[in-house]
């Protein structure tokens, strides 16, 4: 950031639209000066598709948080989602001796940890250790300055594809953005939305965008587990757009204005007028037909996810609850449709701890971009590069081993 290091910017790339949101670091607090979004096309379902239109979306998003922060934005912490997301556990192990165990002790056992194959074409995006075992003593957080003969690390390794993390790089640096890190999405939008009980009870964190929906388990103030659904709002826009025979643009404000997913809330009698394809007049049709096709794509994505918890045997690893949050779960009656399928507490997540344009950002579809920030103004948070593109992009391809210090 040009001569201003405590200005923070988060960027975030949607499928169906881009949002930075610009943060300015005051002693502990993060005010937010700026805010800017614009329409996304570039991208399906987390990817980048068209480089050109999500360069110039970039572009325009950022030329509206720059006007209303009144600063000029140069470098951004950016998100990153997909199908192409994957998560697993490691184990390390390294002998100590019987001496004091030391910061480099740590990164030695992570590193040994990290020692998995990895396909070419996929990439570590974050190192999130889960817990230290000192001998014989397990859930250790912090185990620098204890003696042991030996020291055990668990972590949880995100890989993503290296062509989605090096094109989404390539489209900031075409906006004339210096990419500062790439983080996953879920875990941005936790840091935004999620209380520090519910971190450390266990909770099930559900961001529901555009194009993908991501999933992750936060517990012990750790991640323990991530999925990306590729199912998001714009299948609730597209099935309205088919079952209302409305073009998309105004099947998407149906489904803000008017969408709600549980048809008991509907009132009797109620009505929406539903533009036409080719021109033919607009029709008047019940509200309870849009929430009979609201519904079974909303319980749908829910099962899906439940489908995948349990699979993994995690289904009582969020006494908590589950948070939703993201731009998809503004709709009437979300969190009632959830609470039946998962049988558990379940709010809203909006953004939270923060202070400047709060009521601006006070909303679900701004957590991940305001997570971004949050990440970003982290101190224990530090960045590695490396080179890895013939033609000269700077692709983040490795993390501080440590960057989960404080960050949860």
């Amino acid at each position: 950031m040009q001569g201003n290091e405590k200005i923070i910017v988060g960027l975030d790339i949607g499928t169906t639209k881009i949002t930075a949101v610009v943060g300015e670091m005051l002693d502990d607090e993060i005010n937010i000066i700026g805010v800017g979004s614009h329409p996304s096309t570039g991208l399906r379902k987390g990817s980048v598709v068209n480089i050109e239109s999500t360069v110039d979306s970039i572009r325009k998003a950022i030329a509206e948080a720059e006007l209303m922060a009144g600063c000029d934005i140069s470098s951004v912490y950016v998100g990153i989602a997909g199908n192409h997301i994957k998560g697993f556990n490691s184990h390390g192990i390294i002998a100590i001796k019987g001496r004091e165990i030391m910061e480099n002790d740590v990164e030695r056992v992570i590193d040994a940890a990290k020692a998995v194959a990895i396909p070419t074409d996929r990439e570590i995006i974050h190192v999130i250790p889960q817990e230290f075992i000192v001998d014989d003593m397990e859930s250790i957080q912090n185990p620098v300055g204890m003696t042991a003969i030996r020291l055990e690390a668990k972590i949880h390794i995100v890989t993503g594809a290296v062509s989605s993390a090096r094109n989404i790089v390539k489209c900031c640096n075409k906006a004339g953005l210096e990419v500062c890190d790439i983080v996953l999405e879920s875990l941005a939008s936790g840091q935004a939305v999620l209380t520090n009980e519910e971190k450390e009870l266990g909770c099930m964190l559900a961001d529901m965008g555009g194009g993908t929906t991501d999933l992750a388990l936060f517990k012990d103030n750790n991640v323990k587990f991530i999925y990306e659904l590729t199912v998001g709002g714009h299948n609730l826009t597209n099935d309205i757009s088919i079952g209302l025979r409305t073009p998309l643009p105004e099947a998407e404000k149906i489904k803000i204005e008017h969408g709600t997913c549980v048809p008991q809330n509907v009132k009797s009698g109620a009505t929406i007028e539903v533009p036409a394809v080719g021109g033919r007049a607009p029709r008047k049709l019940s509200k309870g037909i849009l929430a009979e096709i609201l519904e079974p794509r909303v319980d749908e994505i829910f099962s899906l996810l439940k489908k995948e918890i349990f699979s993994n045997g995690l289904e009582n690893s969020f006494p908590a609850g589950f948070v939703l949050t993201g731009g998809s779960v503004v709709l009437n009656g979300i969190s009632e449709v959830a609470e039946s399928v998962f049988n558990v507490p379940v709010r809203i997540g909006e953004p939270n701890n923060i202070g400047g344009l709060k009521d601006i950002v006070k909303n679900p579809a701004y957590a991940t971009a305001v997570g971004l920030v949050i990440f970003g103004s982290d101190a224990a948070c530090k960045i590695d590069f490396k080179e890895t593109d013939a033609h000269g992009l700077n692709t983040i391809i490795t993390r501080m081993k440590q960057w989960f210090k404080d960050i949860i």
